[in-house]
């Protein structure tokens, strides 16, 4: 890692947004300006649309998140749990088929 990059700065959930932000990718290398330009406009885009609700953005991190750290069963009792709507099969598909 460059000087520019300490193990604390490539972890936890901003670690990405610090690094965007930045311009230099969490290894140290510069990210292309073309890169940073699409992401740009594309999350612009995103900033512009109408929310629904901060329980449906927040079920939706939940699932792509959580499927990457705990097991489908797991993950479908705790959303259960908290009161939120179970796996949908099309998400069991996309984050859990191929493993």
């Amino acid at each position: 890692m460059s000087a520019e990059t300490s193990l604390d700065n490539t972890l936890g959930a901003d670690a990405v947004d610090r690094a965007i932000a930045d311009g230099i990718d969490l290894d140290g290398s510069p990210i292309p300006p073309v890169k940073l330009e699409l992401y740009h406009q594309v999350m612009a885009l995103e900033a512009g649309r109408q929310r629904s609700g901060v329980s449906n953005t927040m079920r939706s991190r939940i699932v792509r998140i959580g499927a990457k750290h705990i097991p489908q069963a797991e993950l479908n009792q705790m959303l259960l749990d908290a009161g939120f709507v179970p796996l949908k099969d099309k998400e069991v598909a996309f984050y859990y088929g191929n493993k």
